[in-house]
């Protein structure tokens, strides 16, 4: 051990030992520097493990098991477990209660298994296994319909998952035929089936070191990382038992497995092996295998080397050798063997003895350290096997096994600060604080162990602060707590997907929806049927996209709220350049006069002129207004009514253009020429359709929705003439108005919409835009809480507060790698206790109704293009979509999705998508040199 922590020294202080001993002893000591060098590699191993294109070449195989929670102590009923040993096979029937999973009832019952049948038949293994099952459970009178089984079964396993893996290959003596590359749960399953046990099914297959997580999980203090060093014992039972737990009285016990192992709950986004995505799943590390590709080549001692070449597998499972329970005996034994051919320990007695592999055992090697016992242990020891030690030679002895001992758990501490710091890593964490169930030989058995291993631990890995839990029968109970969660989790997920099944739409949904805009698509665009349509599909009178030509200087207005903003946009071969200013409307003047308003209007387009040193020019103005508007010409538009706050006289039913230019006239600014008034996603159009002149769609999806696009004159009905194309500003918002989407509302539609100013209206908007998702996200967290699914049936009083949930909130929770603390970091925001599986029950909350919205964007996308394409007479369309508005931009899983679906919902449209920079403000511009560019200069 490292200098720095000298009371982990293998030498007692004081003692005098020969140089021989104390080169043995210094060759079993690695230094502070190499273990934090070993630590790094063993993250990277981990990673590569991880990883979907490193995994094959990792030493850390990373294996998922599909455990994706741990107990929370809610789980109740009766579990089955059946678990393969190397002789047995052991029964278990475990009733939990609810309570937090402190006082479970266990039966057991151990059945010995004949020689045969391990190197026989498949078929005849699991006929065994199922057979044992059904004495066992004819024992215990049990009489429960549905029991979920548990299978440990302790073999390397390709799993895909909970309850399927495929068998890689035997080993620890099983070579039954027709395995491997099979499902063992379902060869368990059809076994079990051949008995008429119909009630019992195996739900989930699992190693003995997740188990050893599972038992030390109970209410309020989960357990996500497991450290298993070296043999574990589970009770043995000749006969059937039955025992409460915590209990005085535990039955006799058997090996189990004398490997070494660690699990962790690693993000799942990080598994690049499986696709889950979403929180977290328990990873077993089989890190036995560390250093088969020769990273800890430098620290092997002669030793190592020694035990390596008599092994079953030379050059295999090198970290295994190092600490694992079936090698340290081993390894003390070479130790000695050296020391005795040095004339270092037994001189003068034959040591023949210690030729023989396995003679010394790690049960003893730990006897003997004991610090008030080992001497004498030792010389009994010795003496037992033949050997004739003095005082010295124990003394030495019990040195060497100290030394072995602790090297194996600073070895362990190493291997644990790699996975501790890991996870610190990559939940974005300053301090990690964690729970870590132990168990194993040399934990149980050695009184140093957990000494050493938190002192080497905080020494590698200072930002993590583990806890040690012992774990009791990870292979029983633990099995038990695996299969309990499971059911748990499966009863939730039901429950989880009745409740959002409205919200799902599947894709003759979407057909149908689509089909339903084209018809009031049509609709809106008749003479005779315009009035009535949900879809009013209003003309513009913009006739013409940019076609590159465009150039000159032009201001553009942009006013939809209490700020407004004027530019002047440069159009030169080169691109575009432009200047702004934002200005304030007080609300003095929002709700005065009309005149008063467009004065203050006037005011600020000559203060900015006057800054960019623009009086003396007569520009071109493009002018967007984002307020309701009967347009009947480019520069001419009727105002319906206010919104957002504006309640200016003499407004409404008036020409806005007009009122601006009279405005302009008492302020006696000749340098005033509106030549188009549009609103913003028509600017979204041209903006983009300055770059790609392909772009003939707009569409906005922020805090409301709507799209425009560029329809053949002879289908708008409303305006006179066949010749060109117009745009049409569809105003989809209100799509479904008239009662014909209502069959996809769901109930928290249906509240959302009776709690918002027009309820009624904007009803394809209220599906669809960034404000109204997290109103739907909030109803649909109270019906899961009434439920019980979320917060244990507990919300925060703030969760019945309109509006509190903002849709930003469903951008950051859906975003790719976003640790679940972060989630959980703003569900606290909000005051709501969220454990884990909550934070990932609301990431799916989210993503159901963020994606809902993206596949009804596409469905009314797609009645746009493929009416396009008709119109058009092609077989194929290629048409570029200007696209605004936050919901698209800044949600992370948003514009895939529509994207996707669009291209499934109109296969023979080929649409690219441009996100649109500034289309209210460069657009409107746009839109006035165009026009400028269609009527002529001066004109």
């Amino acid at each position: 051990l490292p200098q720095a922590s000298p009371a982990l020294h293998p030498c007692a202080p004081g003692l005098m030992d020969s140089h021989q001993v104390q080169r043995a002893l210094r060759a079993l000591t690695i230094p502070l520097e190499r273990l934090h060098i070993m630590k790094g590699h063993m993250m990277q191993a981990m990673r590569r493990g991880l990883g979907r294109h490193t995994h094959s070449q990792a030493t850390l195989k990373m294996l998922p098991t599909y455990i994706c929670a741990t107990p929370d102590g809610t789980e109740k009923g009766d579990f089955l477990v059946v678990e393969l040993c190397q002789n047995q096979v052991r029964t278990l029937l475990v009733t939990l209660f609810g309570d937090g999973n402190l006082n479970p009832q266990m039966m057991y019952k151990t059945f010995d298994m004949p020689a045969d049948i391990r190197r026989g038949e498949g078929e005849a293994l699991f006929d065994f296994i199922a057979q044992c099952v059904s004495r066992f459970l004819a024992d215990t009178n049990s009489s429960v319909e549905h029991l979920p089984l548990g299978f440990v079964f302790p073999f390397s396993c390709r799993q895909t998952q909970l309850n399927k893996a495929e068998l890689i290959s035997w080993s620890k003596g099983f070579s039954c035929s027709d395995v491997e590359g099979k499902d063992v749960v379902q060869l368990l399953q059809s076994a079990i089936n051949k008995q008429e046990l119909s009630r019992v099914e195996v739900v989930a297959l699992m190693n003995d070191t997740v188990g050893t997580m599972m038992t030390c999980s109970t209410e309020g203090r989960p357990c996500e990382v497991a450290l298993v060093a070296g043999e574990q014992w589970a009770p043995y039972v000749p006969g059937l038992w039955v025992l409460g737990w915590p209990s005085r009285c535990s039955p006799p016990s058997l090996p189990a497995d004398k490997g070494s192992n660690c699990c962790f709950m690693a993000e799942a986004h990080l598994v690049e092996t499986t696709d889950e995505t979403s929180g977290r799943m328990c990873i077993n590390t089989e890190w036995g295998r560390f250093g088969d590709d020769g990273i800890l080549s430098d620290i092997l001692t002669p030793y190592d080397e020694c035990v390596d070449e008599e092994s079953y597998s030379p050059g295999e499972k090198r970290f295994e050798k190092m600490v694992g329970s079936l090698y340290l005996g081993e390894i003390t034994r070479h130790v000695l063997i050296a020391l005795a051919a040095e004339k270092a320990l037994f001189s003068g007695s034959s040591v023949a003895v210690l030729n023989e592999k396995g003679v010394l055992k790690t049960h003893q090697i730990l006897e003997i350290i004991n610090i008030e016992e080992g001497m004498a242990v030792t010389k009994m020891a010795l003496e037992a096997l033949g050997l004739q030690p003095n005082e010295r030679d124990c003394s030495r002895v019990q040195q060497i096994c100290r030394a072995v001992v602790t090297r194996a758990a600073t070895l362990y501490a190493t291997g644990l600060a790699a996975v501790l710091s890991y996870m610190c890593e990559t939940r974005d964490m300053d301090q990690l604080l964690v729970n870590v169930g132990v168990d194993g030989e040399l934990y149980q058995g050695h009184s140093r162990f957990e000494e050493i291993l938190l002192s080497v631990t905080k020494l590698l890995a200072p930002e993590c602060v583990p806890t040690l839990l012992p774990s009791t029968d990870g292979s029983g109970r633990g099995a038990a707590m695996v299969t309990a969660v499971a059911v748990r989790l499966e009863a939730q997920r039901r429950e989880v997907a009745e409740l959002l099944a409205p919200l799902r739409l599947n894709r003759d949904d979407l057909v149908k929806v689509q089909a339903l805009m084209r018809q009031e698509m049509e609709l809106g665009l008749g003479q005779e049927t315009h009035a009535n349509a949900s879809v009013r599909m209003l003309p513009t009178y913009v006739c013409h996209t940019p076609d590159g030509t465009e150039q000159g200087e032009f201001l553009a207005l942009d006013l939809g709220g209490t700020n407004f903003r004027v530019l002047v946009v440069h159009v030169t071969e080169e691109g575009i350049r432009m200047a702004s200013e934002i200005y304030v409307i007080p609300t003095a003047i929002m709700q005065g006069t009309g005149e008063a308003l467009f004065d203050h209007i006037i005011d600020c387009i000559m203060d900015f002129q006057e800054k960019q040193d623009l009086m003396t020019h007569t520009l071109p103005l493009g002018f967007t207004f984002s307020f309701p508007c009967q347009q009947v010409g480019l520069d001419k538009a009727l105002l319906l009514t206010w919104t957002k706050g504006f309640s200016a006289s003499g407004c409404v039913g008036q020409d806005v253009v007009q009122l601006l230019r009279e405005a302009a006239e008492r302020k006696h600014h000749a340098g005033l020429k509106v030549v188009a008034l549009v609103n913003d996603t028509v600017g979204t159009m041209m903006s983009c359709g300055y770059e790609d002149p392909k772009c003939e769609i707009g569409l906005i999806v922020g805090t409301g929705t709507n799209a425009c696009y560029m329809e053949e004159m002879r289908n708008v009905g409303t305006v006179e003439g066949d010749e060109g194309r117009m745009c049409i500003n569809m105003e989809w918002g209100a799509f479904g108005d008239n009662g014909c989407l209502d069959h996809i509302f769901t109930s928290f539609d249906r509240v959302v919409d009776e709690q918002t100013i027009n309820p009624g209206k904007q009803r394809f908007e209220k599906l669809i835009s960034g404000m109204y998702l997290g109103e739907i996200v909030r109803h649909i967290l109270l019906a899961m809480v009434d439920k019980e699914l979320l917060f244990h049936g507990n919300p925060s009083p703030k969760l019945y507060t309109k509006d509190i949930f903002k849709t930003k909130f469903l951008s950051t929770i859906e975003l790719n790698g976003l640790a679940l603390r972060q989630i959980r970091q703003i569900l606290q925001d909000l005051e709501l206790n969220a454990s884990f599986e909550d934070s990932v029950l609301m990431r799916e909350v989210c993503h159901t109704v963020s994606m809902r919205a993206a596949q009804l964007c596409a469905a009314g996308l797609a009645a746009v293009v493929e009416k396009m394409r008709e119109n058009r007479g092609l077989d194929q369309l290629s048409v570029t979509v200007g696209v605004d508005g936050t919901l698209y931009k800044l949600h992370p899983n948003f514009s895939h999705c529509l994207q996707r679906t669009l291209q499934e919902l109109a296969p023979k449209c080929t649409v690219s998508f441009m996100p649109s920079e500034d289309g209210s403000g460069k657009g409107a511009a746009l839109v006035a040199a165009v026009a400028c560019r269609i009527t002529g200069p001066g004109q």
